[in-house]
């Protein structure tokens, strides 16, 4: 197994996130890697858990991430927040993403779940893709 491709991942998802013109139209430059201080925005993405088992074979060695992108939204309702969580499905789902270290293999959408945040107005949709890379 390699861990150390996971870096070069992260970054390729997070690149083709802040370059999508549908998803900046929606949250302009709201995509943070890590949440900065202050007063947050209205609605925002945020990459968030990483679970990598290894996926190495005779080729040599791989890694499955599964990877948890969140929308977040102190709007009432989830049709803001829908519209967010699909434009970051049509970015990722079966993107061709360079990596800096390895080769992706695939990355596809695996699921989502929405719910309200600490039963106040806030919503929250988590989606998790999973992506399968080799170490090359």
């Amino acid at each position: 197994m390699s861990y150390g491709m996971s870096g070069a991942l992260q970054a390729a998802i997070y690149t083709a996130l802040t370059e999508d013109v549908a998803l900046n139209a929606l949250v302009g430059s709201e995509i943070y890697d890590a949440l900065p201080s202050g007063k947050m925005p209205e609605t925002y993405v945020s990459l968030g858990r990483e679970r990598v088992r290894d996926a190495s074979d005779q080729s040599g060695d791989g890694a499955l991430h599964s990877v948890d992108i969140s929308v977040l939204t102190s709007q009432s309702g989830f049709a803001a927040a829908k519209a967010v969580a699909a434009a970051i499905s049509d970015v990722l789902h079966g993107a061709d993403l360079t990596l800096a270290r390895g080769r992706l293999i695939f990355l596809r959408f695996d699921r989502a779940e929405a719910r309200k945040i600490d039963n106040s107005s806030g919503r929250e949709i988590r989606l998790r893709f999973r992506a399968r890379v080799d170490d090359e």
